[in-house]
């Protein structure tokens, strides 16, 4: 059974809950923690691996070396992967789908933003005509042999979420696997997506960003409102800078972490979480 199928799998029996990873050991205690699938988020990849914000610097070769990375370290987990804008126009967006696949992802995001693109809860994005995204998806899904594809679109901070509803009917009839209208804010307009979306045969996903633009509803508040698939893409990262930025506090202050082992994981547990067989 590849990825692609284990996710189809886990959406049959109900909604997803999605953390956001970037690299192998973020994916392991993700699995430890009991997700069956996780998201390769392109803001967290582009903040760890450049020390840059996610304003479309991050390269499709460096977003498909980290896929890889991550779905070898957690096989039997469905490894979600955002794509970003596809890296340029329909035929790089085959290509982006090709190298995907090989890393053994399990889906991916396509969004319409125009390039350089922004992360979907930052000011001052821009769209690219619908006709052009349609194109790219179309590419997408044509290429694909197992991928689950998400058409994301970001037009509801561009031009209004009539707009963005609209993008999302003509994504589902073209076939994807599920529509993702990015950064609702408020709980009405969910109802509204729901309302409008939910019966058009794809999956509807939420994005779950604490402190951007929309309210942070759970799982089980979104399932309600027909939303198949939830990521929390940040959550790992906004909760591990404060964690580490204490203890180097700490180090730097005093010279020595002695009086903070008892935050850390003990060594033998790290090691354990990593693959070391102590026996």
């Amino acid at each position: 059974m590849t990825n692609g199928n284990d996710l189809r799998g886990l959406l049959a029996d109900g909604a997803v809950l999605a953390p956001g990873v970037w690299d192998p050991l973020s994916a392991l205690l993700a699995r430890e923690a009991g997700f069956g699938a996780v998201f390769v988020s392109g803001f967290a990849v582009a903040a760890t691996l450049l020390g840059e914000p996610d304003i479309g610097l991050l390269t499709q070769s460096e977003v498909a070396d980290v896929a890889r990375r991550v779905c070898a370290a957690v096989p039997d987990t469905a490894v979600i992967v955002d794509a970003d804008t596809g890296y340029g126009n329909d035929r790089a967006a085959t290509r982006t789908t090709e190298l995907w696949e090989q890393a053994g992802a399990a889906g991916l995001f396509l969004e319409d933003q125009a390039f350089p693109k922004r992360c979907g809860h930052m000011t001052g994005k821009e769209i690219i005509e619908a006709g052009d995204w349609l194109t790219k998806l179309r590419a997408v899904v044509d290429a694909r042999t197992h991928l689950h594809v998400t058409a994301r679109t970001d037009a509801r901070a561009v031009v209004d979420l009539d707009e963005a509803i609209e993008r999302g009917r003509m994504a589902a009839d073209l076939g994807v696997d599920a529509v993702f209208v990015e950064a609702p804010q408020s709980v009405a307009e969910y109802e509204q997506i729901g309302a409008a979306l939910a019966d058009r045969g794809s999956v509807l996903v939420a994005n779950m960003v604490e402190g951007g633009h929309s309210p942070l509803l759970s799982r089980d508040e979104l399932a309600e409102l027909g939303f198949g698939l939830v990521i929390n893409p940040l959550t790992g990262l906004l909760g591990m800078v404060p964690a580490l930025r204490d203890l180097f506090g700490e180090l730097q202050r005093t010279g020595t972490a002695r009086d903070q082992v008892g935050r850390m994981v003990e060594f033998s547990d790290m090691t354990s979480i990593v693959g070391f067989d102590h026996t």
